[in-house]
């Protein structure tokens, strides 16, 4: 296998990647598929990096050496060897194709493990998923509107042409967005919506329709662009249907996957902290007295959901809070694209539409 300069096909092949990077630039930005064994850690490479501003090349080169010598040498080595036999298809890679992915390559080429580089490195990547992601968004799109707990992600999901933005930016896009897995850094959200464009060639994009960001990661400018300019198909489904879908999703599967993640009692301490913050994010919007109202029905179903499992309690925070703060604020961004729907109707409707619609 030869080192790769296909960059668009690494990304979207989401090939095995051993990045060799510190964990500190590894965390700053990665590809899909990578996995972090550095070459040097942070401390030795903060070491290096002093030593090389102080004394030049070769005595930064000399320390590293040093720092990565006899045992703690071997063991990187060793872990390099395993991932290369779990990726064969795979490729080192550094932040830009240079010293540390050549050095790593030339010591397992002298452990007869013979392993590609990415030539260019992360930076080569990197520059790569940003121009893919401005050439596919030069392609219309089609979003999907409607108030929360209409099943937009659902439809996403459901098209080949659908590009889960919450789901790669791992957060629902509101107050109680977050998911049991961390968000991704900025770039490592770009990285993974570039994959995500070139694994389809639509006629379309079919796009939730979300504010430019979604919890800490942001929509690139070029996507903001397209979904200003672009039509949407509204999800307007009855009220009691809405609160059913919010009702399984946030306080049924959400108080599973913590009980699950955590155990019984710090599952509960969680899930209950989860709800608390998301109601507190938006306290100053709603107004302390009402804020508080609502928390104390929150405390309330907390209670009772403890006590008997029941989770019907909620409703009597969340009905007011779809009523009172999330629905009028959606309706009012949406009577101002009022000429950009296309289509509306119940989340079936939707779905007929679309099949019909799109190719």
């Amino acid at each position: 296998m030869n080192d790769a300069t296909d960059y668009l096909a690494l990304l979207r092949d989401e090939t095995p990647l051993i990045d060799v990077r510190a964990p500190v630039e590894f965390a700053k930005g990665a590809m899909p598929a990578a996995i972090n064994l550095p070459l040097m850690n942070d401390r030795e490479r903060a070491a290096v990096g002093t030593c090389y501003k102080r004394e030049g090349a070769e005595a930064a080169l000399r320390l590293g050496h040093q720092l990565v010598n006899g045992e703690t040498r071997e063991q990187r080595i060793e872990a390099w060897r395993q991932a290369c036999a779990q990726y064969p298809q795979g490729y080192l890679c550094c932040a830009r194709g240079g010293q540390r992915s050549h050095i790593v390559q030339q010591w397992l080429r002298e452990s007869q493990v013979h392993y590609p580089l990415v030539v260019g490195g992360y930076k080569a990547l990197r520059q790569s998923a940003i121009e893919a992601t401005q050439q596919q968004m030069q392609r219309p799109a089609l979003l999907v509107g409607g108030c929360t707990g209409s099943g937009k992600t659902l439809l996403v999901r459901s098209q080949r042409n659908g590009i889960d933005l919450e789901g790669l930016a791992r957060h629902r896009g509101s107050s109680f967005g977050r998911t049991l897995q961390p968000q991704r850094s900025q770039a490592s959200f770009e990285n993974q919506l570039a994959a995500a464009l070139l694994k389809v060639t639509p006629a379309f994009w079919l796009l939730e329709d979300e504010s430019a960001a979604i919890g800490a990661n942001h929509l690139p400018e070029v996507v903001r662009a397209r979904m200003a300019q672009s039509p949407l198909v509204v999800v307007d489904d009855p009220f009691t249907q809405r609160l059913e879908r919010l009702r399984v999703d946030y306080f049924v599967a959400m108080h599973a996957a913590f009980i699950t993640r955590d155990g019984e009692e710090e599952g509960w301490r969680q899930y209950a902290e989860y709800l608390r913050h998301g109601l507190f994010a938006i306290r100053r919007r709603l107004g302390l007295q009402r804020y508080a109202e609502l928390t104390r029905h929150l405390e309330n179903a907390l209670g009772q959901q403890q006590r008997s499992g029941s989770t019907e309690g909620h409703f009597a925070w969340l009905v007011p809070l779809l009523e009172e703060y999330y629905d009028p604020m959606y309706r009012y961004q949406l009577e101002k694209r009022a000429k950009a729907i296309r289509f509306r109707g119940t989340f079936t409707e939707v779905a007929a539409w679309l099949a019909a619609h799109n190719p």
